[in-house]
């Protein structure tokens, strides 16, 4: 079974206090409640064991570090050699001064709305960043293979290890794989990563955030071992049998051929072996190979929307110098559209109930950490949603793992329509990244293209096709159109599924038009709600949350699915969108920053539109919703005796509508379009009564409010992990004398974490101009959020919330001693003088001011420290120049100059002062003071006949 069903999503919202007083006693007991409460988000199993998380300790700085173009031939002639980048991307570039980040990490989400930056980026400035991180590398991961992996950089950016592009990557959405093992270096001298993201590109028309927002990764592997994405294990049903074909891509970097055992066990849901098998592979020097497995499954459990049962297929590659594995999460599924039926999933039709998502949240843009995503999933299916569209880009790793886990259906989307060789690499990425996924029913190559009726873009279209049916033959492949769908020449002739964005009217047509084409809404709604707000009041940017505006293309969310819904042949839909999200402020432009389009807002409190789906989504419980909420009075113009129109939601047979326990009205459940009522305000309880089969079966309830007198605080967990990582959202809201919520409650609220991490507030009003980092945050329209990151190890998280003329809250939350996932440590990092210039071999002593001329890089050789000069017949001087590494603080306080290990008699020099000599001949060290501003170093050596000499070991600069 899963971890996550909807009943259990239900119970954590309503612990969390994100539902309305709905249907608590129908749906979950307090015994329930309470023990849902303990339970821990448990993040994602190891997929890859010998991977390291690179996510700590990373330098960063906002804007552009202009590049001084080089002076002189030397200058121009090393700047162009490989390791030699100039800047903030050489390795000695000292970067003590910048700011310490954690990863993921989205810097626009720091930034002030600005009326003059984009609007569909959400005003908030963007521009261009620095990263900088150094690791070292054991001498034992010598010989293996050793790959950096982003999981995604918004924008543009380009990647230097040790002083080489090692990337240069131009979409926010991909993965970028390095193979750094050619640049590596080992034990004492560190590794250096620079990363330059220019975010003023944009892929799209929303908020795509700033930076590193995704994790990053270090893998240390054989030198035989399987290539990253390079299991392809999709489970096939064959004539009623089902099989597991596995194909495992494997990569050497050994200098001679090696021989693998391959293995691939697969294993059922409870960890339970089912079958094995073995194959041998060869594989020549730097080539790859690929090895061929087909697993018999035998009786088996099905991966379903309710049962997403997964089993794991374990790979081992056995080699004479190691063993790689990878553990792949796969379900077994029938799955197909079809032109009448819909979308079958294991033979039995399932509508799509699905919602368009964009990536980010209130508080922390697009650096979306593991369990907040879950959350928002989980979000998703307490309104019954089954299927989500990846608007329009690729997601996280763990999003696609975290929709296996919990039942979702997801058609995967491709960013840049354009089968170029850079853009086709792209979709090829997303399918062989994602294949393996059960969640996974569709590929989309694009989302709303004007080519789309046009032969080029046919053209286009067939060739996208044709390279996902080569990665995966088991999926169709659709393509969101919005309009063009009878043109002589347009898209949907050349795809599996045909996708209407929006368009209702042309569903009959287009299917008697082509009647063996299956369709599917890609994107409908468009529907327009401020959150707990009832009327609409354009001047101040805020429209009704009774589901009665919608964009002049789409239609309000009842209208919307009763067109989906009666049309069997119309596989499903996708709300736009399931969130609200920041940018592409639609209908309102500044000061409106985010848009208005979700089920939920941005913090992922709910709208009317959330207990709408519930009622046309959740078929296997009562549920039942009204709006608005029930206090019209105590808070300014009170509205007794007025008619308020009431919109009750329900999937039951009745409903029955009271006012301080009279009864003003019963009607038959639609459904799909809800029922309407007309109430005269009176203060104290509207509650709606669901009736099934004449019997309540669920109640939604709305209390008068009176002044709020007190803040409160409500986890959506009771507790965290403590593993540096783990994330709870806290809702926040102001309550009466006698407990009950305030609705519209507006005052600003103070906040002071301590145990844990503040790293986001919001409030779900896309007009608030509010900080979304600073530790206060303003109710908007009774709610606010702040999530916090737990810290390492067992503690505790203590959170107090304050507003004037309010009694404050106290949080306290137990924080776990929990497995923390295994990371490349952080060190201080050091400045160490490692590229020098050799002189020539002199019999006598040279001058010690003696240097190449610019433009001679031939006779003074470039070489390293540590590594020594071979043995000379007779005595020889020679000189090792290098400029001091720059250091603000020692360059303006002055610092130590440490040489660990020097062969021969010596003189140390800095900028032409002699200022330590090394007597002996033997290997020793030398040491001198380094004076403020000093920028050379020369160091004299003169060997002893038949023995080696130089600079042995390392040459560290240290402040005083």
């Amino acid at each position: 079974m899963s971890d996550f069903t909807r009943r259990e999503a239900m119970m954590l919202a309503v612990a969390a206090g994100l539902m309305p007083d709905t249907a608590v006693a129908a749906e979950a007991t307090a015994a329930e409640l309470d023990a849902l409460g303990e339970r821990e988000w448990q993040p994602l199993p190891k997929g890859d064991p010998l991977r390291l998380l690179l996510d700590r300790g990373w330098r960063f700085h906002a804007g552009d570090i202009p590049l001084e173009p080089p002076v002189g031939h030397h200058q121009t002639y090393l700047s162009v050699k490989a390791g030699n980048a100039r800047g903030a991307a050489a390795i000695d570039w000292d970067d003590s001064d910048w700011e310490t980040v954690c990863l993921p990490h989205d810097w626009a989400s720091f930034q002030p709305f600005v009326e003059s930056a984009n609007v569909s980026q959400g005003y908030r400035p963007r521009g261009m960043g620095w990263y900088r991180r150094s690791f070292r590398l054991e001498e034992g991961d010598r010989g293996k293979r050793l790959e950096l992996q982003f999981g995604g950089i918004a924008t543009h950016s380009t990647i230097w290890v040790n002083g080489s592009v090692v990337a240069r990557n131009f979409s926010a959405y991909n993965a970028i794989i390095v193979d750094i093992t050619p640049f590596a270096r080992f034990g004492d001298e560190a590794n250096v990563i620079a990363v330059q993201v220019d975010a003023t590109a944009m892929e799209g028309w929303w908020y795509e955030g700033a930076g590193i927002y995704r994790h990053v990764w270090l893998a240390k592997r054989p030198a035989l071992s399987i290539a990253t994405d390079g299991v392809h294990c999709d489970p096939r049903l064959i004539d009623g049998r089902w099989t597991v074909p596995v194909a495992v891509t494997l990569e050497s970097i050994s200098d001679a051929p090696a021989a693998a055992q391959v293995t691939a066990v697969l294993r059922d849901p409870d960890g339970q072996e089912v079958a094995r098998q073995v194959a041998a592979a060869e594989v020549d020097p730097l080539a790859s190979a690929r090895a061929a497995l087909s697993i018999e499954a035998g009786g088996i459990r099905l991966w379903s929307v309710e049962t997403p049962s997964l089993y794991t297929v374990e790979i081992e590659v056995r080699e004479q110098r190691g063993v790689d594995r990878r553990i792949v999460p796969i379900g077994f599924r029938s799955m197909a559209f079809d032109a009448n039926r819909g979308f079958l999933l294991n033979g039995r039709p399932v509508k799509l109930k699905g919602v368009c998502l964009h990536q980010d949240h209130a508080g922390v843009g697009v650096a979306v950490p593991d369990a907040l995503l879950a959350w928002r999933l989980q979000r998703l299916k307490d309104f019954g949603c089954n299927a989500i569209r990846c608007s329009h880009n690729a997601q996280a790793p763990e999003f696609y793992a975290l929709c296996d886990r919990m039942g979702f259906l997801v058609m995967d989307e491709n960013r840049i329509f354009n089968p170029a060789p850079e853009n086709m690499a792209q979709l090829q990425w997303l399918v062989r990244a994602h294949r393996n996924h059960p969640s996974i029913i569709l590929w989309s190559v694009f989302n709303e293209e004007p080519m789309q009726g046009t032969q080029a873009g046919v053209e286009m279209v067939r060739r996208m096709r044709a390279a996902v049916h080569a990665l995966d033959d088991s999926r169709p492949v659709t393509a969101a159109m919005n309009g063009s769908f009878y043109a002589p020449h347009n898209v949907s002739q050349v795809v599996d599924v045909m996708g209407f964005n929006y368009y209702p009217d042309d569903y009959d047509r287009f299917h008697a038009l082509n009647p063996a084409k299956p369709s599917t809404s890609s994107e409908d709604t468009s529907a327009f709600m401020t959150r707990g707000a009832f009327a609409s009041d354009p001047a101040r940017h805020v429209i009704s949350s009774m589901d009665e505006e919608a964009a002049a293309w789409g239609a309000t969310h009842r209208k919307a699915w009763a067109e989906i819904a009666t049309r069997p042949f119309i596989a499903g839909g996708f709300v736009w969108t399931g969130f609200d999200y920041h940018g592409e402020p639609t209908p309102y432009e500044w000061p409106t920053i985010a848009s208005f389009f979700g089920v939920l807002d941005l913090c992922g409190f709910a709208k009317t539109a959330y207990d709408i789906r519930r009622a046309q989504w959740i078929d296997d419980a009562v549920v039942v919703g009204v709006a608005p909420h029930w206090t019209w009075s105590g808070h300014g113009p009170g509205r007794e005796g007025q008619s308020i129109d009431l919109l009750v939601t329900s999937n039951a047979d009745r409903v029955r509508v009271k006012v301080n326990g009279r009864v003003i009205g019963e009607q038959d459940c639609d459904r799909i379009m809800g029922n309407r009522f007309a109430a005269t305000y009176a203060p104290g309880l509207l509650e709606v009564e669901a009736l099934k089969g004449g019997r309540v079966m669920a109640r939604a309830v709305h209390h008068t409010a009176g002044q709020a007198v007190s803040l409160r605080l409500k986890p959506t967990r009771r507790a965290l992990r403590g593993d540096g990582e783990d994330v709870v959202a806290v809702t926040v809201d102001a309550v009466d004398a006698r407990g009950h919520h305030v609705p519209v409650e507006q005052r600003k609220v103070r906040f002071a974490v301590s145990g844990a991490t503040l790293i986001g507030v919001g409030n779900g009003d896309p007009n608030c101009h509010e900080s979304e980092k600073a530790p206060e945050r303003s109710l908007f329209n009774g709610l606010a959020q702040l999530i916090v990151q737990a810290d390492e190890g067992r503690g505790r998280v203590t959170i107090d919330a304050q507003a004037d003329g309010l009694k404050p809250a106290r949080l306290v939350l137990p924080v776990l001693a929990s497995e923390v996932r295994p990371f490349v440590p952080v060190e201080a990092a050091r400045a160490l003088v490692t590229e020098w210039r050799l002189s020539p071999a002199f019999a006598e002593r040279p001058d010690p001011a003696l240097r190449p001329a610019d433009g001679d890089n031939n006779l003074w050789a470039f070489t390293r420290s540590g590594t020594a000069v071979e043995p000379d017949k007779t005595a020889q001087w020679r000189i090792w120049r290098a400029a001091l590494p720059e250091r603000r603080r020692i360059r303006a306080e002055g610092g130590r100059l440490l040489f660990d290990q020097v062969a021969g008699r010596a003189e140390l020099w800095i900028d032409g002062q002699r200022v330590s000599v090394k007597d002996q001949a033997g290997i020793g060290a030398i040491a001198a003071n380094v004076p403020a501003g000093a920028h050379e170093v020369a160091l004299l050596v003169q060997s002893a006949p038949g023995e080696k000499s130089g600079i042995l070991g390392t040459v560290q600069l240290v402040g005083k």
